[in-house]
């Protein structure tokens, strides 16, 4: 599973303005929200709940929130380049300017980790970061993360 089959180019938000955390998730909830159909203030819900738990910012400033969604039809990811870093609680206390939001059927336990990891380390290639911080459009994000996977594929 790369990460062509989790992300399209619809779910790939180039230069998102957010002043803070709930304002980025507000955001990528509103289109993941119309990508899989279902109402945004439930995915909000469950990311928030899952930030409770703990940071979802796992330092260099990357950010992958992620939650389970009822009758959720397939493992769905969205990316976002923030137009300005913002607080995030990472672990490293460093602001957050590339966050993939990942959402899961809730059945789908050994896929919804697999897909974790995968985001994981596309986000910890200090490569894949800057190139993803450098692209100027939706379009060059979207290439970036897909490519990126290509020399990971397991």
């Amino acid at each position: 599973m790369g990460l062509n089959d989790l992300l399209n180019p619809e779910g790939v938000i180039f230069n998102l303005k957010a002043r803070c955390k709930r304002e980025a998730l507000q955001a990528l909830v509103e289109r993941a929200s119309a990508i899989v159909g279902k109402p945004s203030s439930d995915i909000l819900a469950i990311l928030l709940e899952r930030e409770q738990l703990g940071s979802t910012g796992v330092g260099d400033g990357a950010a992958i929130p992620h939650g389970k969604i009822k009758d959720l039809n397939k493992i769905t990811g969205l990316l976002a380049q923030l137009e300005t870093p913002v607080s995030f609680d990472a672990l490293d206390d460093q602001p957050v300017d590339l966050i993939f939001l990942l959402l899961a059927p809730e059945n789908a336990t050994a896929a919804h980790l697999k897909a974790l990891a995968r985001v994981s380390r596309l986000l910890r290639d200090p490569g894949a970061r800057a190139a993803l911080r450098g692209a100027n459009s939706a379009e060059a994000l979207f290439a970036i993360a897909v490519a990126d996977q290509k020399h990971h594929a397991a």
